[in-house]
């Protein structure tokens, strides 16, 4: 856990999961930049897939829905000292400025809910674990609707 003091108005967001396997270095990765700018990478080479790059840029309401997913979370409050570190299975990264808070979180990947409560601090993670659910969610929710809207 990293805690940096930025200026009061700032807002930027990575998540960024991802393991070295079978089919080489596989990850999920997303920013959101103060500018406005969304940033997606999915790189899946199971069957010859290809990596995924979009970029978009969202407007205000976008940014303020998604400071308030993180706000209403309280994962600035929160710690990974206890949490599972980064092993074979894989590792997950978030990266959080807002206001004048800067964090920065790494754990293994959560398989399920299970993971959360064996861990040391089940408390935590949890509140790390339904977070990055969310964001997942409004992050594949920009995109589709982004490059994926089909005319009526």
């Amino acid at each position: 856990r990293r805690l940096v003091k930025m200026a009061d108005d700032d807002f930027y967001l990575r998540y960024y999961t991802g393991h070295q396997g079978k089919f080489g270095h596989e990850f999920l990765e997303f920013e959101f930049r103060p500018d406005g700018k969304l940033r997606y990478a999915n790189n899946s080479n199971y069957k010859g897939d290809n990596m995924i790059r979009k970029e978009v840029f969202v407007n205000e309401g976008i940014r303020e829905a998604l400071k308030k997913i993180v706000t209403d979370s309280e994962i600035m409050k929160e710690d990974d000292n206890n949490w599972p570190m980064p092993d074979k299975v894989g590792r997950q990264e978030l990266e959080i400025v807002l206001g004048s808070e800067h964090i920065s979180f790494t754990t293994t990947k959560i398989g399920s809910l299970l993971d959360v409560e064996d861990s040391k601090d089940p408390e935590g993670l949890r509140v790390f674990y339904y977070l990055v659910q969310d964001i997942k969610c409004f992050v594949f929710a920009i995109v589709q609707m982004h490059f994926r809207i089909k005319p009526i």
